[in-house]
């Protein structure tokens, strides 16, 4: 377990879970097993972000564009999206993690959907660090969501929008960090990234480590942040 630090300023930290699929293909393995090793970096990764004081922690675990991977990656990620939650659930609810879910995780099979809804029931009270996960998620679709939801109650400003975004409640995005090399945001998070520092590493998700996360808080608290200004 990683020793208790503070996180120096970041409340909010964002991952976009990239490499699954590579570090499968590097090691000649089957892409499922890539996915695997994936869900054991989650694991690891939320049981120290208590430790290193964040408040929030958001993990982009199925966009809306995944619909479009082949059948058995869905079924095999349905599946162990299943068994993450039935055998770390109550490690997490009994360490104060609350979960929140964005996205419309609802499009899933009736079977997970319960299970999801089980666990966000069973955590509401907690106060520990919100984990969310992002589900069927698109950030344009969150922000057209927002806009429309916004105007149909009155004026449309910056703050009413943010009032109706999947993460309304949530600290404002800090960090956003993005595995695997690839240098873009793939519809994650627009509108909370708009001032949120960034990191990309080359490092593939499966070897992703409560380590490497300390030392990109570590990397964040040496950042001047401006928005905007001087």
């Amino acid at each position: 377990m990683t020793s208790k630090r503070a996180s120096q300023g970041a409340r909010h930290v964002a991952i976009i879970m990239d490499g699954n699929g590579r570090w499968a293909r590097k090691r000649h393995l089957p892409r499922a097993l890539g996915h695997k090793r994936g869900v054991e970096a989650v694991r690891k990764v939320v049981r120290a972000a208590g430790d290193m004081g964040l408040e929030a922690l958001t993990l982009y675990a199925f966009s809306t564009e995944n619909w479009r991977r082949p059948e058995d990656e869905i079924s095999a990620l349905m599946g162990l999206m299943k068994a993450f939650i039935l055998a770390d659930l109550d490690e997490f609810a009994e360490a104060g993690v609350r979960l929140k879910i964005i996205g419309d995780y609802r499009k899933f099979s009736p079977d997970v959907v319960e299970l999801i809804e089980g666990a966000l029931k069973r955590t509401a009270t907690n106060t520990g660090t919100t984990l969310v996960v992002a589900l069927n998620y698109g950030s344009q679709d969150e922000i057209a969501r927002a806009a429309a939801n916004a105007a149909a109650k009155g004026a449309v400003t910056v703050e009413s929008i943010e009032a109706e975004l999947d993460t309304a409640g949530l600290p404002p995005l800090d960090l956003l960090i993005r595995t695997s090399g690839e240098v873009r945001l793939s519809n994650f998070l627009l509108w909370q990234a708009a001032y949120a520092e960034m990191l990309f590493l080359d490092t593939l998700w499966p070897d992703f480590t409560p380590e490497h996360l300390q030392a990109a808080l570590d990397d964040f608290a040496k950042r001047e942040r401006r928005y905007g200004g001087r």
